[in-house]
């Protein structure tokens, strides 16, 4: 009986705890980045910026590891990682390639529907670093291999007003 009373305060406790604070503002920080990545690609919709965004986090990831996938996902806000992740299936990673092979498999997502301009992966990029800020995207990046750094860039910060 004892042992039910110690498992009935635990089970207690933990009920009485708040939900995190990620997951509470996960919709909201999830619209601010779409909307980000709407406005810094010049497209006109968040729909519109849809398959860009899935296609420039997909591009990243078929290039990387299994440890490197994982460790890029738990740095990012929950439903950018749920995208991130979304329809992955472990293989030997793509050569990395360059940014026209990048915005070539960005562009392959969806192709009837997808809108992706030319500056697709800076536009995404610029939108998660200003979503995550500087120390969060240095904890993204920090096991991830060093071409990441050019595939996540910052070259359009104060190029471009901020989105609204």
């Amino acid at each position: 009986m004892r042992n039910i009373g110690k498992c009935v305060l635990r089970l207690a406790s933990t009920l009485s705890m708040p939900m995190p604070q990620v997951f509470q503002r996960a919709g909201e920080e999830f619209t601010r980045f779409m909307v980000m990545a709407r406005d810094y690609s010049g497209l006109q919709t968040t729909h519109m910026a849809w398959n860009m965004v899935v296609g420039v986090l997909h591009a990243y990831r078929k290039r990387l590891t299994i440890a490197q996938v994982i460790s890029f996902s738990r740095a990012l806000p929950p439903h950018v990682a749920a995208i991130f992740l979304t329809e992955w299936v472990p293989d030997i990673p793509k050569a990395v390639g360059t940014t026209e092979d990048w915005l070539e498999d960005v562009r392959a997502v969806r192709t009837a529907h997808n809108f992706s301009p030319p500056g697709a992966v800076a536009a995404v990029s610029e939108a998660l670093w200003e979503l995550l800020g500087e120390d969060g995207m240095a904890e993204a990046l920090a096991d991830q291999p060093k071409w990441a750094s050019a595939f996540w860039t910052k070259s359009m910060v104060g190029k471009q007003s901020s989105p609204t």
